[in-house]
């Protein structure tokens, strides 16, 4: 009978547990920082919490530094190595170079968050052009990004290893699926490590007059950008393929090898569409231009892919077992488990960060959309509502079992990613409009002495008060899941949250799955709606208000 992941992770070795304790709390440590910067610079954008522009960028720079780069990293690479240790139940290998991993990457965790708030804020990319008044802040924050590189180039050895001495043993004549898409995530990780080292290693040379001034570093960071997308996003789909099958027994229909194909298409269609990303470089040849357009149209086509697996083998799998109605299926999953209330939200917020991530990436709207709040208003469907609670819903299968603990009060739980959700429809919805409006992305007071459009200020307050919502959500989601990591009580815990049990039926023949598809044609259409929209609202505005240049 084959073992549950909940079995697995308990059985892990002890130097094993421990590790993943100590990264989970780091990654936790800097989700906490990050949401306490976003609510400020939020309720400083919104109008209710006046601090001058610099304090307001600093607090930017640690919710982005610490979300975008230390939360969903670290939380990666911990859940990398946890995969990977209970892939055959055998621990990690090369325990050192995990170790020696996540030491760089702390280091590089404290050196950012210090560097934040010191000299001119350089926000979550570092633009060289700032160090010129301040340069020793900015090789402090330089340095934090390059102990973070490090680390990720370090750290997926172990994984890789784990991964890998099956087979070199003889005990394993192929990888499974979920070895295999473990595999290509720890690889990305290691890109994403020698992108940073590459975008800012010549910025920290340049510092200490070393090196020339880094005029590609705009280019580099957008390679970087590009990976902090779409390596969460292939994080997320494997963690959905891998919770669904701990949650409600459901293996893919269409058989480990299609997975396989699936999860290599990240490999194929990713890397080289980072060229939308320089839509903005004044330079960038016509033809380049072009070939980033088509390219962006197959961005999403692993992830749309490997959600029409999931949906579908979950979908014949419930109809096969008394779900009816084009609907009615989904009532049988397991939703009072708060990770299946996570994942279920994180669904619903990829359909609607994929919908607005289409209009930006095409060429003629990306110019006149991507300095705008437009960015924030989606990008937030995505590291939050998408990837964020994904990552939320493994820990809260993974640390309960690793330290015996029951996770906290899962009635409540359970209604987090909900709340979360509402909060996130409001601040997306403020922010795509105020990003079809004008209103600039940057700027902390978008009032300009009362010179701005009134409806400026009052989107920004729809997006102060969404963001509070999504944030205090979030905050209590994570604080419960955190309190797995505390020592086991010896008084009785809470009952363990609810999964589904199907019974011995057998997955009738002919049975049709709708929902995928029909989810999928949705937001094509939605995608093309929005960029009508987007045309007509952007022609409307005069030239001042447009966007004209700056990264990601």
């Amino acid at each position: 009978m084959e073992t549950t992941y909940r079995e697995r992770f308990a059985a892990l070795p002890a130097p094993d547990r421990r590790l993943l304790v100590a990264m989970a709390s780091a990654a936790l440590a800097a989700l906490a920082l990050g949401i306490l910067g976003g609510v400020v610079t939020a309720a400083a954008r919104a109008g209710f919490l006046d601090i001058i522009p610099n304090t307001g960028y600093r607090f930017l720079t640690l919710h982005g530094v610490s979300i975008f780069f230390y939360w969903l990293f670290t939380v990666q690479a911990a859940l990398l190595l946890g995969f990977a240790a209970v892939e055959e139940g055998r621990g990690l290998a090369w325990r050192g170079a995990a170790w020696a991993g996540f030491a760089l990457i702390l280091s590089g965790f404290g050196v950012s968050t210090a560097s934040a708030f010191l000299g001119m804020p350089p926000l979550y990319n570092g633009t060289p052009e700032l160090a010129s008044q301040t340069p020793q802040a900015m090789l402090a924050f330089d340095l934090g990004y390059l102990l973070l590189g490090a680390g990720l180039m370090v750290l997926p050895v172990s994984a890789i290893a784990t991964l890998l001495a099956p087979r070199l043993q003889g005990r394993q004549e192929r990888m499974s699926s979920v070895g295999f898409a473990l595999f290509v995530w720890a690889g990305f990780l290691m890109v994403s490590g020698f992108a940073a080292l590459h975008a800012f290693l010549p910025g920290a040379l340049w510092v200490l007059g070393l090196a020339p001034f880094p005029a590609s570093q705009g280019t580099d960071w957008h390679i970087v950008f590009h990976n902090m997308h779409y390596l969460p996003l292939m994080a997320t789909v494997i963690l959905w393929y891998v919770l669904m099958r701990e949650l409600t027994g459901v293996k893919s229909v269409f058989g480990e090898r299609f997975s396989k194909i699936v999860f290599s298409m990240y490999l194929v269609f990713v890397p080289p569409t980072s060229l939308y990303h320089m839509f903005l470089e004044p330079d960038l040849p016509g033809a380049v231009r072009v070939a980033g357009s088509m390219l962006s149209l197959f961005v999403s086509v692993p992830t749309l892919t490997a959600f029409l697996i999931i949906v579908a083998s979950l979908e014949v799998h419930a109809r096969s077992h008394g779900g009816r109605g084009l609907f009615g299926w989904i009532r049988l999953l397991p939703w009072r488990n708060p990770a299946m209330a996570a994942v279920g939200v994180a669904a619903l917020s990829m359909a609607l960060g994929i919908t607005f991530a289409f209009v930006l990436i095409q060429e003629r709207l990306a110019p006149l959309l991507s300095d705008t709040f437009f960015v924030p208003g989606y990008f937030h469907f995505f590291t939050l509502g998408t990837v964020s609670l994904t990552l939320l819903a493994a820990l809260a299968v993974v640390l309960p079992a690793i330290g015996g603990r029951a996770l906290w009060r899962p009635g409540l739980l359970r209604w987090m990613p909900w709340l979360a959700f509402a909060g996130l429809l409001v601040f997306g919805a403020a922010g795509v409009t105020a990003g079809y409006l004008g209103v600039p992305r940057r700027v902390i007071d978008v009032a300009y002495q009362n010179q701005a459009p009134v409806l400026w200020q009052g989107l920004m307050a729809a997006v102060g008060i969404g963001g509070a919502v999504m944030a205090l959500a979030l905050a209590i989601f994570a604080a419960g899941i955190a309190m797995s990591l505390l020592p086991q009580r010896r008084s009785t815990p809470h009952a363990a949250p609810a999964t589904v049990a199907w019974g011995a039926v057998a997955l009738r023949p002919g049975v049709t799955a709708w929902v995928g598809p029909l989810s999928v044609l949705l937001i094509v259409g939605a995608m093309y709606a929005f960029t009508a929209l987007g045309f007509e609202l952007m022609q409307t505005l005069p030239v001042t208000a447009i966007g004209g240049g700056g990264g990601h």
